[in-house]
């Protein structure tokens, strides 16, 4: 890939060609039959003070979710905006990976946080064309909980309705994952075996457990913390499943084509998302505060205090991508054939698939200023030609 130098190539964005990707976007959110629409822009555009950098505007997606609080954070106390200049910053609120990852194709959106199932499967599909990994963004905060009147034996789930937020998503991955390793069976695609797998959107799920539609689910905070409230119980930390109790929850992906064009637009996104994660690890009650405000002024609910201190007590906010946990989750999807039909060159073909999908030189650049430590891409990134 051509790596452009921030000082050259300072060509604003095309007006009509955002106006047409913003018309697209609108057509995949009613008719793509994912379940996630987004519930639209999140306020309107915001600028710092000084000249505007390469680009007159950047839009950034997300979702109203305790996992994404950095942007959350980030755009709504400016810290994001401080770092742009007289760049625009224009924000889309998704409610699920699908949609921001259609958003992000299209070109209505030029840098989103999405989960790492949605990241590998918009980087494979696309053949290695459309996306970067530029950062991680958050770890763990992932949980099985079960209903207190569901009959478990230990972890025993056998015979349970448990629901994860999206067929092929990363939660879905995880559950069926560990199934496997439990020796029982599960059709990866319909759901159906030993336990069945309950696809619903996460809006969904905690209405779904209060009536006893499902026994349970394998879902990212706020929603474990939610079941929890309605009397559930943790079965599971995924936390406890990893190495270092540390996994990948969601990422900073960037399309390949804003990348190349405005390198000092997306480096200025992510110092402010360095800034607001130092901000957030050292204001961590005001910091919970400010995630709730945004989540209510976006879905005009905030969470209930005892749904809000759970959440952040599990979620880690970070700004390495953990990208061996990331090779470890398409492994996984891999093995249960949700990438499509196995590779018969197994992990080391999907590695080779995958190679290039971090791109973190810019991070690093803005680590190495901030007097951190580079992280690594597991030797997934992309090399000079």
């Amino acid at each position: 890939m051509h790596w452009a130098d921030p000082l050259r190539d300072r060509r604003p964005r095309s007006s009509p060609r955002a106006a047409l990707a913003l018309l697209l976007l609108l057509f995949l959110a009613a008719g793509c039959g994912y379940g996630s629409r987004t519930p639209g822009e999140a306020g309107s555009p915001a600028a710092g003070t000084g000249p505007a950098l390469s680009a007159q505007s950047v839009t950034v997606g997300y979702f109203p979710t305790v996992t994404h609080a950095s942007p959350l954070i980030g755009v709504q106390d400016g810290f994001f905006a401080r770092e742009l200049g007289g760049t625009q910053l224009r924000a889309q609120v998704f409610n699920g990976g699908p949609a921001a990852l259609e958003a992000l194709n299209a070109g209505a959106v030029d840098i989103a946080w999405l989960g790492p199932s949605p990241a590998v499967n918009g980087y494979l599909r696309s053949h290695g064309r459309n996306l970067r990994i530029v950062s991680g963004a958050a770890s763990g905060g992932v949980a099985l909980v079960v209903s207190s009147a569901a009959r478990v034996r230990g972890t025993d789930i056998r015979g349970l309705r448990i629901a994860t937020p999206e067929a092929g998503n990363t939660q879905d991955v995880a559950l069926l994952h560990w199934i496997r390793r439990q020796g029982w069976d599960v059709d990866a695609r319909t759901g159906r075996g030993d336990v069945t797998v309950v696809r619903q959107s996460g809006k969904e799920i905690p209405s779904s457990f209060r009536r006893g539609a499902i026994d349970g689910a394998w879902v990212p905070e706020p929603v474990a913390a939610q079941l929890v409230a309605a009397g559930g119980r943790v079965l599971v930390d995924e936390r406890s499943l990893w190495r270092d109790r540390s996994f990948v929850t969601a990422l900073v992906v960037v399309s390949q084509r804003f990348l190349s064009d405005h390198p000092d637009v997306v480096e200025a996104v992510l110092r402010g998302s360095v800034r607001t994660n130092a901000w957030i690890h050292s204001h961590r009650a005001e910091a919970a505060a400010s995630v709730n405000r945004a989540i209510r002024r976006l879905t005009g609910r905030p969470l209930a205090d005892g749904v809000l201190d759970r959440a952040w007590r599990h979620v880690d906010l970070l700004d390495d991508p953990l990208a061996g946990t990331l090779a470890e989750v398409a492994g996984r999807a891999a093995e249960l054939e949700l990438l499509g039909p196995r590779d018969p060159t197994g992990t080391d073909g999907l590695r080779a698939s995958l190679r290039g999908i971090f791109d973190l030189r810019l991070l690093n650049r803005v680590l190495d200023r901030e007097g951190r430590a580079a992280v690594d891409d597991a030797g997934l990134g992309v090399t000079d030609p």
